[in-house]
């Protein structure tokens, strides 16, 4: 039942680039072809990828990926606005799925993909979200465990330099999915959402443009209520001047070793761009295909992917979530439950879609938990626009039990 899972990828772009590292490595996942419509990626897929007698494929559409049937799942790491064509085309050729967030822009989208997946018999993933991060999923289980009672307020914060780095034009428009709330917002709504136990009753938020330049929201904050009775305030911002990193002791998102000094370098890099495409060809220098971007041995990490510092005030003792563990606030004594240092980022991506498509385990991350989130996403700025708090319709429980992986 361990046997690797053959995988396809559509979409060779930033997300696959940022997955790169868990997807070469895990040992139970193995890349077989990929679909772009870059023949620069492509060929570099071919040439990363392929085995003695077991070359790797590649395509230059989608619907040719999803008829391969060496294929076995597909990671989705399209743009936004494509997800829904792409998971639909995937269920009918009975693959499982794991679909990148947001998982689409519309409810109705979202409950497209979920029946395109129930009729094809396949499992629908959403992420990788940071929700599948090991602190987080250790968070919920000492929580569920009902040692130090229900989690009743909740505190996530994250300020980063998102707004900066380099963009396509439609990132800088929200009606595209542009904007922190759908690229960012779904990572911090998961991670609240698991940790309040999933059933979210109503959302009133405001939103930030601060600046011309980028005309789309850089900044958001919100109040989460839960149905229980629980809260969680969220914010978050992308304008790049305080760094969060700084309360995690410089251990950055994707658990790697952050520089201080390197203050303000993506306001820096992005002056010295002159035109939209100028900065659409700087993103592309960071995608997949592109010279000097190669694929290295795994790394020891200085920690766990984050994203931001967060606390959860439960009944009976405090829980923070940290890079190496969850730290936990009881009455009169505090101590670290640690976690083992990771040996392949975001291993628990893999590990909950293996399970799902292999041992036909439930899987946390569910289209019905991605819908959820992105009702959340979609709450936050109709709240900010209307100024009112939303109701939500589409809340769900988390799959039983949330583990931390053992990769």
């Amino acid at each position: 039942m361990d046997e690797p899972l053959h995988l396809g990828v559509v979409g060779l772009g930033r997300a696959f680039m940022l997955m790169l590292p868990t997807l070469a490595h895990h040992p139970l996942v193995r890349l077989v072809a990929a679909a772009d419509p870059r023949e620069e990626a492509r060929r570099r897929f071919e040439s990363d990828f392929s085995r003695p007698g077991s070359p790797a494929r590649s395509y230059d559409d989608v619907e040719t990926l999803c008829a391969d049937d060496g294929v076995e799942a597909l990671y989705i790491a399209s743009p936004h606005q494509f997800h829904v064509a792409h998971v639909r085309l995937a269920a009918a050729h009975g693959k499982h799925i794991l679909v990148e967030k947001p998982m689409a822009l519309t409810i109705a989208d979202c409950e497209a993909m979920i029946e395109a997946a129930r009729a094809g018999g396949v499992h629908l993933l959403v992420g990788h979200s940071h929700s599948f991060d090991a602190p987080y999923l250790k968070a919920a289980e000492l929580i569920q465990s009902g040692g130090f009672g229900r989690a009743r307020m909740i505190t996530a914060v994250n300020h980063t330099d998102f707004l900066y780095r380099p963009r396509r034009p439609e990132e800088l428009d929200t009606a595209q999915g542009g904007g922190v709330v759908f690229s960012q917002g779904a990572h911090q709504i998961d991670i609240v959402r698991l940790l309040g136990g999933g059933l979210a009753s109503g959302v009133r938020a405001t939103i930030g443009r601060f600046d011309p330049a980028r005309p789309t929201e850089g900044a958001y904050q919100a109040f989460l209520t839960f149905v229980d009775g629980a809260s969680a305030t969220l914010t978050y911002s992308g304008y790049g001047r305080y760094d969060s990193d700084e309360q995690l002791g410089w251990i950055g998102e994707m658990g790697q070793r952050r520089d201080p000094e390197s203050y303000g370098a993506a306001r820096r890099a992005l002056a010295r761009v002159s035109s939209p495409e100028e900065e659409a060809a700087l993103k592309n220098a960071r995608t997949y295909g592109v010279a000097g971007h190669a694929i290295s041995p795994p790394v020891v990490a200085a920690g766990h992917n984050h994203f931001g510092p967060i606390m959860i005030c439960c009944e009976q003792a405090d829980l923070r979530p940290l890079a190496d563990g969850v730290m936990i606030y009881a009455d009169e004594s505090r101590w670290l439950e640690p976690l083992p240092a990771p040996t392949v980022p975001r291993a628990e991506v893999i590990d909950e879609l293996h399970a799902a498509a292999r041992k036909g385990v439930a899987p946390l991350h569910s289209g019905a938990w991605g819908m959820a989130t992105l009702e959340v996403c979609l709450a936050i700025l109709h709240s900010a626009r209307t100024g009112a708090e939303v109701a939500l319709r589409h809340q769900v429980r988390p799959a039983a039990g949330p583990a931390t992986s053992g990769s």
